[in-house]
């Protein structure tokens, strides 16, 4: 046992303090030997990450970056957790989502980990008729179920409590929500449905059903349409006031209407991003409960979704780091439910062990990582408590803005959330299509060889509304030519990358470019001569010494052989080359570009 002396131990005490200033001073030294002459606030900025809605991460976060006190978990604003005790009891729900007729794998997640269930019911869903038969042998009074049923939630919701009546379940052992969300649904289909249903549903779980919600404030269709954290908030915020506006208006408390509200998040692999996001949610939807006079009432319930938007269709094994990280930031993040989409689930309906891959995701999270034993366990530190405060702010600022365009029906019947998001997404889509945002297994280090993964088509969800987008659509594009060209001819569309000089030189460029061209499926050719590549276009690889001394005369060779294109890994201005392709440049352009020279259509 370590005896500490009577002074205590500051293990720091002959090191003088060092300022703020002095850390500028030498980040501006070590900048200048990369050859930017930067000084003070300028040299910091220069190692910040730009952000969406207008933030950025800082290099460094000290207490001169303290934010608004975050009170104390189960206490207002609940930044810091809606429940005093968190998810220590238990962990979070793990809620699974099933959208076909299967009792067996429903009774397989329930015997293995998972603890709600999430019913996509209705249109590309389970039939209303089904639901008894997909819930037999399912103890309601301890599986919570929630039902997304969209334009067929009065039937569904009619049916499941029919069940729970059946089945002899008491009223208040009862626990879930029936999902009911007509701005969510108008979001997705485009097309409106009647409030009066939902009022009625609302009144009877107020009053007859303790542990019931009647409704989902699902963000999702924002998320899922392009946008960014605090547009998923201030969608999320508006859509809420409506429905307490129409709850409040039929005659329900404003308690007893908050009490109606489960709200759904995405979790994506920024796993920062995604704590600072649910934390600040749980705070805003508090300032609205204490804007409304019930301060007692904004404790806010989350369901976290693992982003359907990161899900990619090549190499989906990646997508088993990208869920686990989504869920580590939903469970740190304070999310009382949590659900991992399998990682086949952009292929279609995923097999048993997708599945029991989605639901141990959040066991060895809880069981063996004990993520959950800690209450916000990002709390308190100085980067997360600011990115929280700013991002409550943007998503204020966003929900103020539709408030003042008249509130989120009229917003979204305007098309304005269209073009906020859509104008979102196209910068994003820059990032990406420029590989500035990699994603692993298709921009970035892709597979051409790779066995694809076949499943069962998933039923169609319903759609005619806010369009649904993903990260790897463009990449997804090229990859469809090259494969429908690897069909018809027996082989893939070729390039043939001429290394020049020892592997010292060329190695680096050599795998750039490799990578590069088969992120758009154009099979790369380094042994060799042009001549027996099957090649039409070649690439040069080197140092930019050896540039200077063969660029021209290697690329006048290779055109001579027959090269109708002849690029160069790397930036500068040679005689006999026709483009560069180097970090940053629009890939998706240059690799279209390609294809299309290539005859690939």
């Amino acid at each position: 046992m370590t005896v500490l002396p009577d002074d205590g131990l500051e293990l720091a005490a002959e090191f003088p303090d060092v300022s703020h200033e002095q850390w500028q001073r030498l980040v501006a030294g070590v900048l200048r030997k990369t050859g930017k002459d930067v000084e003070g606030a300028e040299a910091e900025e220069a190692l910040s990450t730009a952000l969406e809605d207008g933030l950025r991460t800082r290099p460094l976060y000290t207490s001169r970056d303290a934010a608004p006190e975050p009170g104390f978990p189960g206490f207002a604003p609940f930044v810091r957790g809606s429940r005093a005790t968190g998810n220590t009891v238990g962990g979070w729900d793990v809620r699974q989502r099933h959208s076909t007729a299967d009792g067996d794998a429903v009774l397989a997640d329930l015997e293995n980990g998972v603890s709600s269930l999430w019913l996509v019911v209705g249109e590309g869903g389970i039939p209303v008729s089904s639901l008894g038969r997909v819930l037999e042998g399912v103890y309601l009074d301890l599986a919570p179920v929630v039902l997304d049923a969209g334009s067929e939630l009065e039937p569904a919701a009619q049916e499941l409590l029919r069940l729970y009546e059946e089945r002899g379940v008491a009223k208040e052992a009862v626990r879930g929500s029936l999902g009911a969300d007509p701005l969510g649904h108008e979001a997705r289909t485009g097309q409106p449905y009647d409030f009066a249903p939902v009022l009625g549903l609302a009144r009877r779980c107020a009053e007859e059903y303790p542990g019931l919600r009647a409704l989902t404030v699902d963000a999702l269709p924002y998320h899922e349409a392009g946008g960014s954290a605090a547009q998923e908030l201030g969608a999320s915020l508006a859509t809420g006031v409506a429905y307490l506006r129409e709850l409040t208006g039929a005659g329900l408390s404003v308690e007893q209407a908050c009490a109606q509200l489960e709200f759904r998040y995405a979790a994506t692999a920024d796993q920062f991003l995604t704590i600072a996001k649910l934390r600040a949610a749980r705070r805003l939807w508090a300032r609205i409960a204490e804007a409304c006079g019930a301060p007692g009432a904004g404790a806010q319930v989350q369901h976290a979704v693992t982003s359907p938007v990161m899900m990619s269709r090549r190499d989906p094994w990646v997508n088993m780091l990208r869920t686990t990280v989504a869920t580590l930031a939903a469970g740190a993040g304070g999310a009382d439910s949590v659900t991992v989409l399998p990682f086949d689930d952009a292929l279609g309906l995923p097999d048993a062990f997708a599945r029991r891959i989605a639901r141990n995701t959040s066991t060895i999270l809880i069981e063996e990582s004990h993520l959950s034993r800690v209450i916000d366990p990002a709390g308190g530190s100085w980067y997360v408590e600011r990115l929280t405060d700013e991002l409550a702010h943007a998503g204020w600022e966003f929900f103020r803005s539709i408030e003042r365009d008249g509130g989120q029906a009229a917003v979204l019947r305007s098309g304005r959330i269209r073009t906020d998001l859509a104008t979102t997404w196209a910068e994003r889509s820059k990032r990406l299509t420029k590989r500035r945002e990699p994603i692993t297994g298709v921009s970035e280090f892709p597979n051409l060889a790779e066995k694809p993964v076949v499943r069962e088509s998933a039923p169609e969800p319903p759609s005619g509304g806010l369009p649904q987008v993903r990260r790897d659509e463009a990449f997804e594009t090229l990859r469809a030519r090259s494969d429908a060209h690897l069909a018809a001819t027996g082989s893939r569309p070729r390039v043939f990358l001429a290394a020049l000089g020892p592997a010292a030189a060329h190695t680096a460029r050599l795998t750039f470019a490799s990578n590069l061209f088969q992120a758009g499926g154009i099979e790369p050719v380094t042994e060799g001569s042009f001549e027996d590549s099957g090649a039409t276009e070649a690439v040069l690889c080197s140092s930019d010494a050896l540039y200077e001394e063969q660029a021209e005369s290697v690329a006048g060779q290779l055109k001579a052989a027959g090269a109708a294109h002849v690029f160069l890994a790397g930036r500068g201005d040679h005689t006999g080359i026709d483009s560069y392709v180097f970090a940053g440049c629009d890939a998706v352009a240059v690799l279209s570009a390609a294809l299309d020279r290539m005859g690939v259509s």
